[in-house]
């Protein structure tokens, strides 16, 4: 029994190498090229639009010009090689390696089975037209409240691994102090399980890029892997928990990472996410208006770590020189200021040379001799009749207060409200924010006004450049269309895909709490060419069937009915599902894998590619289901009111 089956196969094998005709060289290279010419434009074109879609990404500027500057002309270099490789090298491939015998589409377990769960619903769908296309409309509109209620915020934030710790104390802090303070700082940090290094500095470096006070410390805290961290916690759970253990009085704390504070200061001169700047001619006036603001922005849900920049409530020794005392004792105002000079400041003794360098000896009294007013005034001065004698003879030696800091900008004087955004979207607390400041600004004194800057300065330039771009998008997409299908018709309905594929854009974000960003709406850019991509596809071959259909029957609504256009239209659709299906499929298969990723990066990943794959998945349901009834519509109108249908030459 068993051999009996073999041979059956075997007979079998044999029964189908017997029926297998070879074709002709010169035929199968036909064939291939009429296949090559059939789909050839349209893919390029199809690949074109993604290029030009994304080309309006070069037109960003700023920190996300440069973030996204790369991708753009990394993905722009690859799409111009693929376009020239598809009318170049794939029929050449093509012609090398299908070879031999081949199997019709029907045969194909995959193709067959997509078919058979395809063609039910699409018969349906085009039984239901009204209703197919009431429902896609209706999941459109709900979509717009969701896009609406969406948070903005500049830029997904960028988890560097570290954090950095700002607190701020009072201007009049002595060295000693910050000292001691900076000390018990990093170790009740260090004591956290989750924290592997901590590094504190205290004042500012050698260098003109960093002019922080001594009453400003900069903490950079190392964190160990994820990994290793308690169950359950997040970066936020450990930024709450740190701050609850670092109330210190007279310390105002602030949490940000050290990448995103160097390129906040560098750029906007704010060290936190945002900042309200006061403009005006008096550093007092501008301090009560700084603690005005400070008032009125206290209790906004999302707003951390506010305080006002201190401009006044530095400590200073003002050494006034007597001129009528300093000449009865025969002295000079420059004697005086040589002995304040050598004294306090310190005076230059010699110059040591060590190798190639080369550093200054300087004398001046102790720094308890020097904190001590008292003693100050007692710094014996030397004369040439009267002996030595105290220097609050010849001078008034007293404590004055004055600004810290003068920060000024565009020939202004400046203070600051600083403040940090947590568990909120930054576009909406400053918002909100704003309405709240806006009594106040308006009844500011003539010369005064305020400034919104850091990351929301960033924001709104974005979303300015943006609402320029995404204009521009769709006209190139348009025209490209256009070029694609010689049709100005085919090429608009191709364009209703677009706003299809922002339903699953917009759901995605949703679904996975991302706020609107410039990396989000890079990600929806990316999209539009994508979902335009399969359309082309689709109406090739709605196309080709309505060749095939004029090509028996004729154009004309005497030999056309409505019945058999609609046949030919389901026919058009269902037949060559596979590479439709592959074309949405290559799109998810590259993106979804990236949605689990985890690491530095990751953030700033997601965001772009949420759109994009909800995007792909709602416009390939609406590409597959209702681009045929679109078509057999337009397809209907044309027959009944002009008597023949309008056949695009699907081969090209």
């Amino acid at each position: 029994m068993k051999t009996n089956w073999l041979n059956n196969i075997f007979r079998k094998k044999d029964k189908e190498k017997d029926s297998y005709v070879k074709i002709p060289e010169d035929i199968r290279l036909k064939i291939i090229e009429k296949s090559s010419l059939q789909v050839s434009r349209g893919v390029f074109f199809s690949t074109v639009i993604i290029v030009v879609s994304f080309l309006p990404v070069f037109m960003l500027t700023g920190q996300e010009g440069k973030l996204f500057h790369p991708l753009a002309y990394t993905k722009t270099f690859i799409l111009i090689v693929d376009a020239i490789l598809v009318l170049t090298l794939a029929p050449v491939l093509i012609s090398f390696f299908m070879k031999g015998k081949f199997k019709d589409d029907n045969k194909n377990p995959i193709n067959s089975g997509l078919q058979r769960v395809y063609e039910p619903i699409i018969r349906w769908c085009m039984e239901w037209k009204k209703t197919t296309l009431g429902i896609n409309i209706l999941a459109l509109l709900v979509s717009i409240p969701l896009i609406m209620n969406l948070g903005r915020e500049f830029m997904p934030p960028l988890d560097e691994g570290s954090l950095l710790f700002m607190p701020v104390t009072l201007p009049d802090i002595s060295n000693s102090e910050a000292k001691r303070l900076l000390q018990v700082q990093d170790k009740i940090i260090k004591g956290v399980p989750e924290v592997d290094h901590v590094l504190g500095k205290a004042g500012r470096a050698n260098t003109a890029t960093d002019n922080s006070p001594i009453s400003m410390i900069e903490t950079i805290i190392l964190l160990k892997p994820q990994d290793e961290w308690r169950d359950g916690l997040t970066k936020d759970d450990l930024i709450n928990e740190l701050n609850a253990k670092l109330q210190i009085p007279g310390v105002t704390n602030g949490w940000t990472m050290p990448i995103s504070n160097r390129i906040n200061m560098l750029s906007t001169g704010i060290r936190t996410d945002v900042g309200v700047k006061v403009y005006g001619q008096n550093l007092d006036s501008i301090a009560v208006l700084s603690e005005k603001i400070k008032k009125e922005l206290t209790g906004i849900e999302g707003i951390k770590d506010m305080y006002v920049e201190p401009i006044t409530g530095g400590k200073y020794v003002d050494i006034e020189v007597k001129r009528e005392e300093i000449g009865r004792y025969g002295l000079s105002v420059d004697d005086v200021n040589a002995v304040v000079e050598s004294a306090l400041g310190g005076m230059k003794l010699t110059t040591t040379v060590e190798g190639r360098q080369r550093f200054s000896v300087n004398a001046r009294y102790g720094q308890d001799f020097r904190n001590n007013v008292e003693s100050l005034r007692r710094l014996p001065m030397q004369t040439m009749e009267f002996g030595s004698i105290p220097l609050s003879a010849v001078a008034d030696i007293r404590l004055t207060e004055g600004p810290p800091m003068i920060n000024s900008e565009n020939a202004m004087l400046r203070g600051s409200v600083l403040f940090n955004v947590r568990d909120r979207d930054l576009g909406s607390t400053v918002k909100e924010a704003q309405e709240k400041l806006n009594n106040m600004v308006n009844k500011m004194p003539k010369g005064y006004f305020v400034e919104w800057s850091g990351q929301y300065e960033n924001l709104i330039r974005g979303e300015q450049t943006l609402k320029m771009i995404m204009p521009l998008v769709l006209i190139v997409i348009f025209i490209s269309m256009y070029f694609a299908f010689n049709s100005y018709r085919e090429a608009f309905f191709n364009l209703i895909s677009i706003p299809f594929a922002l339903i699953g854009g917009v759901f995605m974000i949703s679904i996975w709490g991302v706020n609107l960003s410039v990396a989000v709406a890079v990600g929806f850019i990316a999209l539009f060419g994508l979902a335009v991509e399969t359309g082309i596809v689709m109406v090739i071959y709605l196309n080709d069937a309505m060749i095939q259909l004029t090509t028996k029957n004729g154009n004309s609504r005497e030999t056309i009915t409505n019945e058999e256009l609609r046949e030919y239209v389901i026919n058009g659709a269902a037949k060559r599902l596979r590479p439709k299906i592959m074309t949405v499929c290559v799109t998810l298969f590259g993106l979804v894998p990236i949605l689990w990723s985890h690491g530095v990066g990751s953030d700033m990943m997601k965001p772009i590619v949420l759109p994009m794959v909800g995007g792909v998945f709602t416009s390939a349901i609406h590409i597959l289901l209702v681009t045929p009834i679109i078509f057999y519509m337009q397809k209907e109108w044309e027959l009944n009111k002009l008597g023949k249908i309008d056949v695009l030459d699907a081969s090209h």
